[in-house]
């Protein structure tokens, strides 16, 4: 049985990943936003895997203190993870900014997971051969200053890819920098059947299931354990190339640099 933390898991991939997991006995934790969502998450899952062992936690990801609260809670509360699925994403959304005046997308697809996984890194070595399946896509595009600290606006499609190149790029720099976990990003698969997809796009090329079934793999398959520091496109079906600025390291420290200024 594995210990298995998924933010954004009260609905789309997530949701059914968590689902999956947990009807192959593991104990598994749901994180969402809205406390009524997560328990009926927690409740619906308990039921159809017929597996307690599912709990939850609520935070809003576009609020960076209440990650980092989040992150207090899960060091009180979990004694090991031996997996955590940063799967917690935005692409349309009411408002833009964050209250602090951050890109919303920014905030909540790159800079919420790198403050989580930061500040748990110590009860992910805690868990046995830990793993951290990180959620890309296939949308990346090179990150601007101006984006990342908020004091310029783009379209909702552009801030979302650059949001998911820091988070590759981030993926890259922490395996490296925690050799002991096996950090994997992905795509999951391009304009798959979720909320996300439909509510941006009004359509969708492949079911939900494709995306569930590589991060159940990536994050359970002995197959993946070596494999850190990689790129999966499952939209090839393989790991692959992620996008050139992945591989520079002048502007990963540059990321790096400004993002510990930014969530400090």
């Amino acid at each position: 049985m594995k210990h298995i933390l998924i933010t954004g898991s009260t609905d789309g991939i997530g949701k059914l990943t968590a689902l999956k997991l947990a009807e192959n006995g593991n104990a598994v934790y749901i994180h969402g936003r809205s406390e009524a969502k997560v328990n009926d998450t927690i409740s619906a899952i308990k039921t159809a895997s017929k597996n307690d062992n599912v709990k939850g936690f609520v935070a809003d990801f576009s609020d960076l203190n209440a990650v980092k609260q989040m992150a207090e809670q899960i060091k009180n509360e979990v004694p090991s993870l031996d997996v955590l699925i940063n799967n917690a994403g935005v692409l349309k959304t009411p408002s833009v900014k964050t209250k602090k005046g951050l890109d919303i997308r920014m905030a909540v697809n790159y800079l919420a997971p790198y403050i989580l996984t930061e500040n748990i890194i110590s009860v992910l070595e805690k868990g046995s051969a830990s793993r951290i399946v990180n959620l890309s896509s296939a949308a990346q595009s090179s990150v601007k200053k101006g984006i990342l600290t908020g004091d310029v606006s783009i379209s909702a499609n552009e801030a979302y890819a650059q949001s998911k190149l820091a988070l590759t790029m981030w993926s890259f720099y922490f395996a490296k920098q925690h050799p002991n976990i096996t950090t994997i990003a992905v795509n999951p698969g391009s304009l798959l059947n979720t909320k996300m997809a439909k509510e941006a796009y009004g359509q969708y090329w492949s079911p939900a299931e494709k995306g569930v079934d590589i991060l159940y793999n990536l994050a359970i398959s002995e197959a993946n354990k070596n494999e850190s520091g990689k790129y999966f496109d499952n939209d090839k079906g393989s790991f692959s190339n992620a996008h050139p600025d992945t591989y520079n390291e002048d502007k990963i420290e540059e990321l790096i640099t400004l993002t510990r200024t930014l969530v400090s």
